[in-house]
């Protein structure tokens, strides 16, 4: 019988977007849901306990990552990630397939797997299917994915075929692999392995492999293949179809989207979980999310400024300090500066979450988007302050 996760809460009339609930080892998620991004099982600049305080209950490791450091071995002896870190939410896990993709010329891609040189100290090793899935057993990941071949934008249409008809091919396996975790280990798989979608940027494809994989016994479906370096026209265009094709009764993932453009449409399309490192990243370079675009804490006209980064936002860096002190952080080169704006960002992005969350609920979600994105981007996403 197929798990079922995912109960929908509400679906908003204006649009697709929806609420909902995903029952997790680890706890229950609402969506829709953003999830830091902890690569090497570490949320960088910001304490675990502190990400949980705001209100996350769903971080992303990396398993490429993490078997090449700290590597399975040591992950073994403390059973798992959640304990090495001392985290206590869930923990989603990528394949390891678009940081291989990355790789370009220290890899090679075949039915059986994929081979590549480490990118630390160009060691040999090869992720199949069945491997990716052991290695997030042992990471206890929560949420895991099978592997696949992400295809670039440009290639043709018969180089996607083949990458697709891996990826479905990869997908059976993992599947099976799952399942006979049991009898290999002694315990049967501890957490849920969702599908990718691929297909790259061809309509029949991305259909096909979205019905593909929507019938296979996976307990979610992620949108793999958007984000890649496609034009923004060409992310909403395959992201409209590709959520169109995939079964609504499953949690929808879409990875690598952080900025409130690209979230807001993924969730007025029906799309429940994303990810981004550009929360994280953009805070350690100093700059920070308000509602009138992104504001560059170095700038001289924050230096005598007395008020927060944002009006109502409960994280440490608007309750506790000024603007121009945490201008004085960057030009100083501080590490509490970026450690407060990390703090700032991923307390404005729950924020954003929650309030998407109670337009859907109100039925309004398409027209809180719309004014939403027009105060963010009047400036060209950029925040002036007088």
């Amino acid at each position: 019988m197929e798990k079922r996760i995912f109960t929908l809460k509400h679906q908003d009339t204006s649009c697709k977007a929806r609420t909902g609930e995903i029952k997790l080892p680890h706890g229950v998620v609402q969506t829709p849901a953003f999830m830091p991004v902890g690569t090497n099982g570490t949320v960088k600049g910001i304490h675990h306990d502190d990400v949980a305080r705001i209100g996350y209950n769903l971080i992303l490791g990396n398993t490429y990552h993490l078997y090449l450091r700290p590597g399975i071995e040591v992950l073994k002896t403390f059973d798992g990630l959640h304990n090495f870190s001392h985290w206590n939410g869930n923990i989603l896990t990528d394949s390891g397939g678009f940081q291989v993709f990355s790789l370009s010329q220290l890899r090679r891609i075949h039915e059986e797997g994929v081979k590549f040189q480490s990118h630390i100290d160009g060691s040999r090793h090869i992720f199949t299917p069945e491997k990716v899935v052991d290695i997030q057993q042992v990471i206890g990941s929560d949420i895991a994915m099978m592997l696949d071949v992400c295809s670039a934008p440009g290639i043709s249409w018969k180089e996607t075929l083949k990458a697709m008809d891996i990826t479905h091919l990869w997908a059976e396996r993992a599947i099976v692999r799952r399942d006979s975790l049991l009898d290999l280990t002694g315990r049967a798989f501890r957490g849920n392995l969702f599908g990718i979608v691929q297909g790259g940027f061809y309509e029949d494809l991305r259909i096909k492999s979205a019905q593909t994989i929507s019938s296979m016994d996976f307990p979610g479906i992620a949108i793999g293949g958007l984000s890649v370096g496609e034009s923004k026209e060409d992310f909403c265009r395959f992201l409209a179809l590709t959520a169109e094709n995939i079964t609504t009764t499953k949690p929808r993932y879409v990875m690598g989207i952080g900025t409130p453009d690209y979230i807001l449409e993924a969730i007025e399309n029906g799309i429940d979980l994303f990810d981004c490192v550009l929360a994280t990243r953009t805070a350690r370079n100093g700059s920070v999310f308000t509602d009138d675009g992104m504001l560059t804490l170095s700038r001289s006209f924050n230096e005598f400024d007395h008020g927060p980064i944002q009006e109502g936002c409960t994280c440490r860096a608007c309750t506790e300090y000024s603007l121009a002190y945490m201008r004085h952080m960057f030009k100083c080169n501080e590490m509490l500066g970026g450690m407060l704006a990390t703090e700032h960002n991923l307390t404005y992005l729950h924020n954003l979450i929650l309030r998407a969350r109670k337009a859907i609920e109100e039925n309004r979600f398409a027209s809180f988007k719309k004014e939403y994105l027009e105060r963010f981007y009047a400036n060209g996403g950029r925040c002036v302050r007088s």
